[in-house]
């Protein structure tokens, strides 16, 4: 077992799982990318908004993920305590029908401590976030309305020389409050999952399988290096690789909801390539 398997192994067993019959699926490691664009405007003092539109890409750089605007305002409550809202705007790419599907509006709202050593930063940053999914979806699948919580540790160094760069590193752990919450039973004789009680494989009620997106789990671990790159006064170029433990589970079933094909607990690693410019003014 190597090093980054042990690690994954690790952290999915702080996982709880609802069920011992839901199938393990372990996804390929990928390659990815982010690139991103943004506007920073500072209204007043500690006041700023900002606009930022991302590209990215998955599949080893051969697919094309998603883009997501996003457009905010932070204020710096205390020198060493910033607030901040945010609206994102997400539209998946579905390589099947060659378009934007299944659309999501999220809300974010979000706290920063920050402590200031002679030559470092250690921040904590604390965010919530809302997402509602529009368009066609299977609602027996996906919810409609999604909460997570992200946590993020960051220590960046500001004593480098020549001014101007300044490297960090980060650990982020994301919690979901909207996993599937699964009541079905698994037949080891059928090898499917059936109505509780039962040997049916279809319910007379929509949804029989399903208790709800209630379910509360780590579904993602993020590592981050990266760099600030003060360029000029006004601009500022960003590089990062970020390494991205997923965790997730998963329910397929018909879209009248009266079967349940089956409830994965899939995991995941991908290693993506991020790079943005902001300009400030």
């Amino acid at each position: 077992m190597n090093t980054r398997t042990a690690l994954l192994a690790g952290l999915l067993a702080l996982i709880p799982l609802a069920s011992r019959s839901q199938t393990e699926v372990s996804r390929d490691p990928e390659l990815g990318a982010r690139l991103s664009f943004g506007l920073d405007k500072k209204v007043t003092r500690g006041l700023h908004l900002y606009l930022e539109e991302e590209l990215r890409l998955d599949n080893n750089f051969t697919g094309f993920d998603r883009l997501q605007t996003t457009l905010g305002v932070t204020y710096k409550v205390h020198p060493n305590v910033k607030v901040g809202v945010g609206y994102a705007f997400i539209a998946p790419w579905s390589s099947s029908s060659s378009a934007f599907k299944s659309t999501r509006h999220r809300l974010m709202a979000d706290v920063t401590g920050t402590l200031h050593f002679t030559q470092w930063n250690l921040s904590f940053k604390e965010r919530l976030q809302y997402t509602r999914r529009a368009g066609s979806f299977n609602a027996y699948q996906n919810p409609t309305n999604a909460v997570g919580l992200k946590s993020r540790l960051t220590l960046k160094y500001k004593g480098w020389q020549p001014r101007g760069l300044e490297p960090y590193a980060f650990a982020e752990l994301r919690n979901t409050f909207s996993g599937p919450t699964v009541a079905a039973e698994y037949n080891t004789t059928k090898k499917a999952w059936c109505v509780p009680g039962t040997n049916s494989t279809e319910g007379d009620e929509a949804g029989w399988f399903l208790d709800g997106f209630n379910s509360t789990y780590v579904n993602r671990f993020r590592l981050g290096l990266g760099m600030d790159i003060r360029l000029s006064r006004q601009g500022l170029l960003n590089v990062q690789l970020l390494a991205d433990w997923v965790s997730d589970k998963v329910i397929d079933a018909n879209k009248k909801g009266t079967v349940l094909n089956s409830y994965e607990h899939r995991t995941g690693f991908m290693a993506s390539i991020c790079a943005g410019y902001t300009y400030m003014f």
